[in-house]
């Protein structure tokens, strides 16, 4: 069985897209609008972590093979050995995006990153190959 292979980065065209039509529209705001520097300037605050990001090209990851699912996220990383694992959840939250927790036997649950994530139906379609099982829960809060 081969390993599950996914990788991301943030320089693509859509965050670039984004922060293009955004700072054009702070940039209306300021000059055509007349709105005041610092109002401009805190709403400019909120775009800086996608603009870090995107200057440096961060990548995220994650490795799947018939040992251990691995993963990293910017300068965050980590791995279990798929035999550690009980069960793997998938939720959807509310604004339609899955969050992949991996559950150990004990009931601890480590969060997987949301960039290093592949498709929803690959990675459960790679999970359940190797025996691991998977669960779906839509919609919750929690």
């Amino acid at each position: 069985m081969s390993p599950l292979q996914h990788e991301a980065t943030g320089r693509t065209w859509t965050p670039a897209l984004v922060l293009a039509v955004l700072w054009s529209g702070l940039l209306a705001l300021w000059l055509l609008l007349e709105a005041a520097p610092w109002i401009v300037g805190l709403l400019a605050l909120v775009t800086l972590p996608a603009a870090s990001d995107f200057a440096t090209a961060r990548r995220a990851w994650l490795r799947l093979d018939a040992e251990r699912l691995s993963w990293g996220s910017g300068r965050t990383q980590g791995e279990v050995a798929l035999a550690q694992l009980d069960h793997v959840r998938f939720e959807t939250r509310l604004d339609l995006s899955v969050r992949v927790r991996l559950v150990l036997p004990g009931g601890r649950r480590i969060t997987l990153p949301q960039d290093a994530l592949p498709p929803p139906k690959e990675l459960t379609a790679a999970l359940e190959a190797r025996g691991i099982r998977c669960e779906r829960h839509h919609f919750s809060l929690l």
